[in-house]
């Protein structure tokens, strides 16, 4: 029985297509390369997992990024395994990770991520994205337009990111590729006004999905917290209940700088999803399981490389296989 399959009979999850799952492959390709190189290194000439084995453990996971405080608790739960079972071979490790990181990953994902879908009693669907600049946050936003459209959804963009030119107009350059509607007042102009307007559109069009971009300005919490609430306020007067997602886009290529990002934006508003980008360029590949198991709030896409078909419904299981799947020779 594969790695996989043992996984799919401790824990629940859909299965990846086999292009997915070559994308997925293929985009973790550095950060696995990167920490088989080093878990190596720790196992060689040893024929036990040992207090040195772990130790070197515990740095080879923290320089992938998963952070400390997740690090300490697979290192806590690795101790147990090897007292439970007094012995275990070194060489055993690899399974013995993957085996309890997948466990940490399918208790910190709180609810079941149903990919590129909406529910069916909400529409206009819609969802406010948010994150700094330079993280993929618009390029996110065109690839799920995209995703919806090729299910037969109609999709409204806003271009909320109304502080850079360059912003709009990649957002413009998305809907006519896809076939978008866009809203946009252009440059400088109030942000919040242009979700209202998105809002609007997507009511009196009978939109599926309605996606609105915002500024990617590193703001103070409070200014943060501030424009992030209006344009919330705001969006309410056209219907009640919205937005009905606040996904957070972060780039996992930027390590720890990602963890930090995401706890400013969870104190300025209520993030409800996580799309981790760029994980293709980097091996740090470890930060989407530090980024899950702290913050609690579903990882719901990655991306592994630029093409639409890049941008993934985040499965933790398929995931962890991947991460966990020895390089080939």
């Amino acid at each position: 029985m594969g790695l996989l399959d043992r996984l799919k009979n401790k824990f629940s999850g859909e299965p990846l297509s086999t292009e997915d799952k070559d994308n997925l492959d293929k985009g973790l390709e550095k950060s696995r390369g990167s920490f088989f190189t080093q878990l190596t290194k720790a196992v060689a000439g040893k024929s036990k997992v040992d207090d040195e084995v772990l130790d070197n453990l515990e740095e080879i996971l923290v320089t992938a990024d998963v952070g400390v405080d997740t690090t300490l608790k697979i290192i806590e739960r690795i101790e147990e395994r090897v007292e439970r079972d007094k012995y275990l071979d070194a060489e055993e490790l690899n399974t013995i990770l993957h085996e309890e990181i997948a466990g940490l990953l399918s208790e910190n994902q709180t609810e079941d991520v149903h990919g590129f879908s909406v529910p069916e009693d909400k529409k206009p669907y819609v969802i406010l994205v948010v994150g700094v600049n330079g993280v993929g946050k618009t390029t996110t936003i065109g690839k799920l337009a995209a995703k919806y459209i090729a299910q037969g959804k109609k999709v409204v963009l806003g271009a909320g990111d109304t502080f850079r030119a360059a912003a709009v107009d990649q957002l413009k350059m998305w809907g006519e590729r896809v076939g978008a509607d866009v809203i946009s007042r252009g440059m400088n102009t109030d942000p919040s006004a242009v979700a209202f307007d998105a809002v609007q559109r997507g009511v009196e069009t009978n939109a599926d999905v309605v996606i609105v971009d915002t500024a990617g300005r590193l703001h103070n919490k409070i200014n943060l917290m501030n424009e992030l609430t209006k344009i919330r306020r705001v969006m309410t007067k056209v219907t009640d209940g919205v937005p009905h997602e606040v996904l957070l886009v972060l780039d996992g290529s930027t390590g720890q700088n990602a963890v930090i990002q995401a706890r400013e934006f969870t104190k300025a508003t209520e993030v409800t999803a996580i799309a981790v980008t760029k994980l293709d360029g980097t091996a740090k590949g470890g930060v989407v399981i530090g980024i899950s198991d702290e913050f609690k709030i579903p990882v719901k896409y990655i991306g592994v490389g630029e093409g639409v078909d890049h941008l993934q419904a985040f499965n933790k299981m398929e995931f962890v296989a991947s991460f966990f799947n020895a390089p080939k020779a």
